[in-house]
């Protein structure tokens, strides 16, 4: 299938899953009351867990290179360019020097970069002295990241990033409206019957599930199995990714979304299965993803398996001031 094709359908994707959204019926506790099992009361260890959750949650998105501190997502056409937050940059950023150098992406999607004289920055936290070959995430080796560039001191940040074929220079700042206006989160309260033991459906070893992404590129993903659980006496399903760590990462969305939820669908970590297959689903630290505080992320969504007939009422909220899509 050619590229064109293969980004009509995630795109395609992309449109599907918010009309669906736009349809869903507004998921509020009269039009719910009936059909959700009642909140059970939670006991002070449990809600001191979940709230410590929150408060590492909440200190992750407002790191200094944290989500929201993002502030650009470029892309870089083969070739060089001249990048800064001058005007006459090829690529210009919305904070920063006003001419960082040259960005020259080479086949094979080797990047150098030759600093603008006069300039200070750093890679990989010592002083840039000259050119260097920057390092994607995609081409980083095992529990290493991508070459960081870092400018103004320390507040500013600039990786590149592949997404399928295409590179990017993702660009951050401690100085972004996006953190520094920060609106805080919200969630419904702890609910322990939200904490749900499923079981674990493996699938063959190597098999591999299409998720695509809000910018439009599909992505073989491992997905070693589903987890099964129920709720109000029904059976529902979720098919897990492997990440390559300890947990699995579970894309899903429900009948909250575009209302009480982001739209987009949400996030979930959760322990891997145990010996006899068991996987604990804590819907109350289900969260927004990335996208909802900055449009200069490449959220993954919800594969149409993962689209939950259930109003998840547990977890985090919708961003006060997500605007975006």
């Amino acid at each position: 299938m050619g590229k064109i094709a293969i980004r009509c359908i995630a795109l395609s994707l992309t449109a599907c899953l918010f009309a669906c959204q736009d349809e869903a019926p507004h998921a509020d506790a009269a039009g719910l009351s009936a059909a959700q099992t009642p909140a059970a009361p939670a006991d002070p260890a449990f809600a001191q867990a979940q709230q410590a959750w929150r408060d590492q949650r909440r200190e992750n998105l407002l790191k200094p290179d944290g989500w929201t501190s993002l502030i650009g997502l470029h892309w870089i056409e083969p070739g060089p360019h001249y990048f800064g937050s001058a005007a006459d940059n090829g690529i210009r950023l919305a904070m920063g020097p006003g001419h960082f150098g040259m960005l020259d992406l080479r086949p094979g999607g080797k990047i150098r970069f030759v600093p603008e004289r006069g300039v200070a920055l750093t890679v990989d936290d010592q002083p840039l002295k000259g050119a260097v070959a920057l390092v994607s995430d995609a081409e980083a080796g095992e529990g290493a990241g991508p070459s960081r560039l870092g400018f103004d001191d320390g507040k500013g940040l600039a990786t590149v990033i592949k997404r399928g074929d295409r590179y990017a220079l993702r660009v951050k700042h401690a100085d972004a409206p996006t953190r520094t206006g920060f609106a805080g989160l919200q969630y419904w309260p702890a609910d322990p019957s939200w904490k749900i033991e499923g079981k674990f459906v493996p699938h063959p070893p190597g098999k591999t599930i299409e998720i695509a992404d809000i910018i439009g590129t599909l992505n073989a993903v491992p997905n070693p199995g589903a987890v099964e659980f129920q709720r109000d006496g029904r059976t529902y399903r979720l098919e897990a990714l492997d990440e390559g760590e300890e947990e699995l990462f579970l894309v899903f969305a429900d009948r909250t979304n575009g209302h009480d939820s982001y739209g987009a669908g949400r996030f979930l970590y959760a322990p891997k299965p145990d010996a006899q297959n068991r996987v604990v689903l804590d819907f109350n630290r289900s969260y927004n993803p990335p996208c909802a505080f900055t449009p200069f992320a490449t959220c993954p969504l919800p594969p149409p398996e993962n689209r939950l007939d259930l109003a998840v009422l547990s977890g985090e909220k919708a961003y006060a001031k997500s605007a975006h899509r």
